[in-house]
């Protein structure tokens, strides 16, 4: 993991958007407004006839995408998490994931970690509502090797798909060439006293625990699940079966989220208790994102303490 180095998946997702639509002339990009934020404005500036500013106005935003996708475009729309699955989702329900429109809503601003923005901003519920849809395939990625993977790799999936971005700049895990595979987890070493599984911005974390833990002859394995919907039900029971414990860790709230699809995984195929480390059914706070995730207990102390226990 490289410290030194940190970008935000948002700044990834407007990068890897430009690059692919240099490959593919299929693919057009939907803004609400945000697009400096969500940094589809690099897409627009080099493909201004394939950029629509639908101004603030969401619930169109996702209606005109399926239109698109059913026109043979591959429509990306994207505004911030707390408006794309919130305020759009009747839209997306019925208008994208009824009829398996080809859409990618790519949803910058998620978790806590939009910081000053407060509860209003800071959405905790979109896995949950994404994953609950039938059609949906939902992914929250973790550093910038990796959103340049899904960016790319979406475009080829034929339906709807949810990828939850971050705002916070985060150190690069990966190195250049890694290979991913949508629903596939990726493991990060061979511990067996527990198993930490993550997504998104909380990687970092996790990892982090891992090194500190390993000083203390302490030794976990990491997984990136990068992909929720469809989860790695297969590489979830290896783990159970193979560590002590097992532990979540989300920048969503711990219903429905990760925490959730885990556990629903596990009492069905081997229980095993389960500790998740989220959101605890309750709103978000205004606050510098760094010191929310420390608030929340989003942090590798965190998860070392619950390891320990």
């Amino acid at each position: 993991m490289n410290l030194d180095k940190k970008i935000a998946t948002r700044a990834s997702y407007g990068e890897a958007l430009c690059a692919l639509g240099e490959k593919n002339e299929k693919v057009v990009v939907l803004d609400a407004d945000l697009s400096e934020a969500t940094k589809t404005s690099v897409f627009a500036k080099k493909f201004p006839n394939r950029f629509f500013d639908m101004g603030i106005s969401e619930q169109d935003m996702m209606s005109t995408a399926s239109g698109l996708a059913s026109s043979g475009q591959i429509p990306y729309a994207s505004t911030f998490a707390v408006f794309a699955a919130g305020r759009a989702y009747d839209q997306i329900r019925n208008s994208i994931c009824y009829p398996k429109a080809n859409v990618k809503i790519c949803a910058t601003h998620a978790g806590v970690t939009v910081g000053e923005d407060g509860a209003t901003h800071q959405m905790l519920e979109d896995i949950s509502l994404m994953r609950g849809l039938p059609n949906m395939c939902v992914m929250c990625t973790s550093d910038d090797v990796e959103t340049r993977w899904a960016v790319e790799e979406i475009s080829k999936i034929n339906g709807p798909v949810y990828l939850r971005l971050c705002r916070l700049a985060s150190p690069v895990i990966y190195e250049e060439g890694q290979k991913f595979e949508i629903g596939k987890g990726v493991q990060i070493g061979e511990g067996t006293d527990a198993t930490v599984i993550a997504t998104g911005v909380v990687v970092q974390e996790a990892i982090k625990a891992k090194e500190e833990l390993e000083k203390q002859g302490i030794n976990i394995r990491v997984i990136d699940m990068h992909t929720i919907k469809p989860i790695d039900k297969d590489l979830i029971i290896k783990c159970a079966k193979e560590t002590k414990k097992i532990i979540t860790v989300e920048d969503h709230s711990i219903i429905g989220g990760l925490g959730s699809a885990v556990c629903e995984v596990l009492s069905e195929n081997y229980p095993k208790e389960v500790i998740r480390i989220g959101v605890n059914d309750t709103f978000g706070k205004s606050g510098k994102a760094e010191e929310l995730l420390e608030y929340f207990g989003l942090t590798s102390k965190n998860i070392i303490e619950k390891i320990k226990e």
